[in-house]
């Protein structure tokens, strides 16, 4: 897993898939997948459970990162509904947040979900699972720790959040503008810019034009943001900016990683801002 080159908030990979949507109309997506009382932090809703993650037990080690989704019966579940193309994504993030992944493991017949992984750095890291059972037909994002080991004492350094609307990542230039008021739906509008220039050939990526993840900073918290826009046309272009609602539960600091696709290739944008209000 490579990490970006800026600042080290910014060591990030591209979220390798998920969704947003850019212009004026409101779209929900996650209509059914609203955000819970547990804001992902759980192990277990609704009677369904994330295993342990096994992964590699330190940094820089290669290997599998794997994990099994159980239901009420306690069985691995085998049946997930696609949402944004996907049947599962999974979001891994350091507690501090400047180390951040977005990927899309596949499952065995067993039920068994798994991905070539290995660590940038030591620490301890949440790892998420965004996905709707079947079943239910309910979304659900369940969570478990990792805690991966420094190799040499002093090896880990962690870097505390700071306010940033602005960033660089792969040569394009993102900002963001609007703020974010607890409880209230809060629309946040970023601009994707190369060379002073705006870029307006952002490419539909899963069905749209780009995505937001936001977690909280100190317990990583995790919404559902919930994109504006319809879904693009294959072989549309858009930009320079895209648009989301965001409704944050508390006031407090909260990490934005937006995900957008230009020439084929994704990248991952981090930010970082303070509610208002």
């Amino acid at each position: 897993m490579g990490t970006a080159a800026h600042d080290p908030h910014a060591e990030h990979t591209g979220h390798k898939d998920h969704t947003g949507h850019t212009g004026h109309t409101p779209q929900d997506p996650h209509a059914d997948h609203d955000m819970s009382t547990t804001f992902g932090l759980a192990q277990t809703e609704d009677g369904y459970r994330i295993g342990k993650v096994s992964a590699p037990g330190s940094a820089n080690e290669p290997g599998t990162l794997s994990f099994v989704i159980s239901g009420p019966d306690g069985d691995a579940v085998a049946d997930f509904t696609e949402e944004h193309e996907k049947k599962l994504h999974l979001i891994v993030a350091r507690s501090d947040g400047a180390h951040f992944h977005h990927v899309h493991p596949t499952m065995d017949a067993a039920g068994t979900w798994s991905v070539p992984w290995q660590w940038d750095a030591p620490g301890s890291y949440r790892a998420f699972a965004d996905f709707i059972p079947t079943a239910t037909g309910a979304g659900l994002t369940l969570s478990a720790t990792v805690e991966v080991a420094a190799e040499t004492p002093g090896e880990l350094a962690l870097h505390p959040a700071t306010p940033r609307t602005e960033t660089s990542v792969g040569g394009y230039d993102v900002t963001v503008s609007g703020s974010i008021t607890p409880n209230h739906g809060s629309e946040l509008q970023f601009t994707v810019s190369r060379d002073g220039e705006p870029v307006t050939a952002l490419e539909p990526y899963l069905g749209a034009f780009g995505h937001l993840v936001a977690l909280r900073d100190g317990d990583l918290a995790y919404l559902h943001v919930h994109p504006h826009g319809d879904a693009p046309q294959p072989g549309a272009t858009s930009g320079p900016h895209i648009a989301f609602e965001i409704t944050a539960p508390t006031p407090g600091r909260y990490l934005l990683f937006l995900d957008f696709q230009v020439a084929g290739e994704v990248f991952t944008a981090p930010l970082v801002i303070d509610t208002v209000g």
